[in-house]
């Protein structure tokens, strides 16, 4: 068939694909992705119930576990507490 699509000079979806999102990402700045990834955020929610994220939440928590090791997790362990006490810290100047 990738044989077929070259004598016909006819691309391939995957290359159809590659080149619509380059084309995309040169056209479209930050906002524009943080927009369409609300939207649908906010489309998936209102179509899935809880049963549907943690489903894809176990799926993606054991992905992540058989991909990345111990250090992985200490790593953003790590990145998350030093986050999460700038933030306490920014509240508590607030207060």
């Amino acid at each position: 068939m990738a044989n077929n699509n070259k004598k016909n000079n006819k691309m391939g979806v995957e290359e159809a694909g590659k080149k619509g999102g380059q084309t995309t990402a040169r056209n479209h700045d930050q906002e524009f992705y943080e927009e369409i990834g609300q939207k649908g955020g906010k489309t998936t929610s209102q179509n899935h119930d809880q049963e549907f994220y943690e489903e894809i939440g176990q799926k993606g928590g054991e992905t992540t576990s058989k991909n990345h090791d111990q250090e992985f997790y200490e790593e953003i362990g790590q990145k998350g507490g030093n986050v999460r006490g700038r933030q306490q810290q920014k509240d508590n100047k607030n207060n």
